[in-house]
């Protein structure tokens, strides 16, 4: 159904609300199964101890910073191969395909030299205790050694789903979530018995523990990263680049030079996404920096609370990425009304999945802190915080969907302006003030009140129509490219 993006044929509500299905579940699927990995590494670091959990904890937030960095600079790559799919310039999605290795390869390098060079003090300068400091700091080198490689993961997984193949993009990335699970198991943990069907059988183990927990993760990693990117260059038709489904082109191995129109268009996209990604980690720290006065049981709820509160709103980030390839490739077929279209259609969709993620979440709240909580306080904290967070799914899925469709055209510079001014003007000072009267509920209370601002101007800007003026030119307004030969 892609093909009649392409050939300006019309596509009706029934069309285009199913095109939006077949795009969205296999994201949702590989979203939910993102997170399900976060919760295993999580139970399997804290089977080992008090201190080892606290190594991981103390550097995850300097590594998602990290991640999100590697994986915001591709997504200037991926817009860019939407929309010349759009257009049917499958020459010119391989030309970015091909400078998006490179430029993957470099700039993965270079932050995984910066998080190298900080490894042995980065823990210190978090506070952490003599006792974790040194596995925090191995557990912190070990990930972003392998950044080049998880960069890599990140291009060929974003140009898969710009391409509109989700299923494989979100297939590997759930095989990834498996693979994480078995080599933990057998790195983590030392030689032991386990008793299956009531036969006792000696399961090996390396013994390694939190470096153990690191390397598990990483090689799955590597696996991954290498089955997306052999689909992506031999088995994707309209982006091989070897292999049988390949266009045989002329001096094809220059084209892996960057060129200053791709990169300026990439950087155009990804540096906003970069700046507000690292400017988002900050408030997480200052939201931190509230809830600390509050005591002990309040930051564990509250961080219990956040860890819950995930399984929520990522079905929202599932719709976005589909979003972002079905605005993308219209936007570079020139037709500006359809990726309205689906812009609309979209964040429809995504907020009425989230308002029903948002009354599931309210009646299980319960539940769920139960099951990440022993202790009868924490749990009861956790719950009001999940209770009063669920009101604004509706909103926080506008915003979430909405930004997805605005990066299909390329515009971001407005919309990661919006999140993080909303997050530090709106969110903070709120909770700063309600936070010494209500409690965490204060917190929550200004979380829920930031989402729903946020998703209202959001969806004012999408109505406006002013994202559809601020895109990258398409593939057809910059240059012509070669033919294919």
């Amino acid at each position: 159904m892609l093909k009649l993006i392409q050939t300006g044929a019309p596509l009706n509500f029934r069309q285009r609300l199913k095109l939006t299905a077949q795009l969205s579940w296999p994201a949702i699927m590989a979203q939910l199964s993102s997170i399900m990995m976060q919760y295993i590494d999580a139970a399997m670091v804290g089977r080992l101890g008090a201190d080892d959990s606290a190594s991981v904890g103390l550097v995850s937030t300097s590594l998602w910073l990290f991640w999100g960095i590697c994986s915001a600079a591709m997504v200037g790559f991926s817009v860019q191969v939407a929309h010349r799919i759009g257009a049917a310039d499958y020459h010119g999605a391989r030309k970015v395909l091909r400078q998006g290795i490179v430029s993957a390869l470099a700039f993965g390098t270079m932050i995984a030299v910066a998080g190298i060079l900080i490894a042995r003090e980065l823990p210190v300068w978090l506070g952490g205790t003599e006792a974790v400091c040194g596995k925090a700091s191995l557990y912190f080198l070990v990930f972003v050694s392998a950044l080049p490689v998880l960069t890599l993961n990140y291009l060929g997984s974003a140009v898969l789903r710009a391409s509109g193949n989700m299923k494989i993009a979100g297939g590997l990335n759930m095989m990834m979530c498996a693979l994480d699970v078995i080599f933990n198991f057998f790195l983590i943990f030392p030689t032991g018995n386990v008793t299956l069907f009531g036969v006792e059988v000696t399961v090996p183990g390396a013994g390694l523990g939190v470096l153990g927990a690191a390397l598990g993760t990483v090689c799955a990693e590597i696996v991954t990263a290498s089955a997306v990117m052999w689909w992506t260059c031999r088995r994707q038709p309209e982006l091989a680049l070897w292999g049988r489904r390949a266009v045989k082109e002329r001096n094809g191995w220059r084209e892996f030079l960057p060129t200053g129109m791709v990169l300026r268009n990439a950087l155009k996209v990804s540096a906003p996404m970069s700046l507000e990604h690292g400017v988002i980690c900050g408030a997480q720290i200052m939201v931190t920096v509230i809830v600390a006065p509050l005591g002990v049981m309040a930051i564990a709820a509250n961080s219990f609370a956040v860890t819950a509160e995930a399984l929520c709103y990522m079905p929202g980030y599932g719709i976005a990425d589909a979003a972002t390839t079905l605005v993308g490739q219209s936007y570079g077929a020139r037709r500006k009304e359809l990726a309205r279209q689906f812009g609309y259609l979209t964040v429809g969709l995504g907020m009425a999945v989230m308002t029903i993620m948002g009354v599931i979440m309210w009646i299980g709240a319960p539940a769920v802190m139960s099951m990440l909580s022993p202790v009868e306080q924490i749990r009861q904290l956790g719950t009001s915080a999940l209770r009063i967070e669920a009101w604004a799914e509706p909103m926080f899925a506008a915003s979430i969907v909405a930004y997805g469709v605005m990066v299909g055209v390329g515009d971001t510079i407005v919309p990661a302006v919006m999140n993080f001014s909303s997050i530090w003007l709106v969110r903070l000072p709120i909770a700063a003030i309600l936070a010494p009267t209500m409690g965490l509920n204060g917190v929550w209370l200004a979380m829920c009140i930031e989402l729903c601002f946020r998703g209202l101007i959001f969806l004012y800007r999408l109505v406006r129509g002013s994202w559809l003026k601020h895109g990258l030119k398409t593939a057809a307004e910059e240059v012509v490219f070669p033919t294919d030969v």
